[in-house]
């Protein structure tokens, strides 16, 4: 389903109805948390391009856990996260590597 639009519900049963609406609930929390997650591997990403040790050292931190929150979610895969976590690990440490 694309992004903004509604989930369509041919049948008016109650329980159909209320199906498409846990639906659409389940789907904003996600794309919160999808979205959450992204904007601070980017920001983290950029702290670490500019080479800011001490600005992707704050960010390190709240990015792991909006990535772990994500995957206790069930919006990334568990798998996927780690790697995203290991990335961002390697690439911090390369950071704060070269700035010693």
């Amino acid at each position: 389903m694309a992004q903004g639009q509604a989930t369509k519900v041919k049948k008016k049963k109650k329980s159909v109805l209320k199906r498409a609406a846990q639906a659409r609930q389940r789907a904003d929390v996600n794309r919160a948390n999808r979205t959450r997650v992204r904007t601070l591997i980017k920001r983290l990403r950029t702290a670490i391009s500019s080479g800011d040790a001490s600005a992707a050292g704050n960010l390190l931190q709240p990015t792991m856990s909006s990535i772990d929150v994500a995957i206790t979610k069930g919006v990334l895969h568990e798998n996927t996260g780690n790697r995203y976590k290991s990335r961002l690990a390697l690439a911090f440490n390369g950071v704060k590597a070269t700035k010693a």
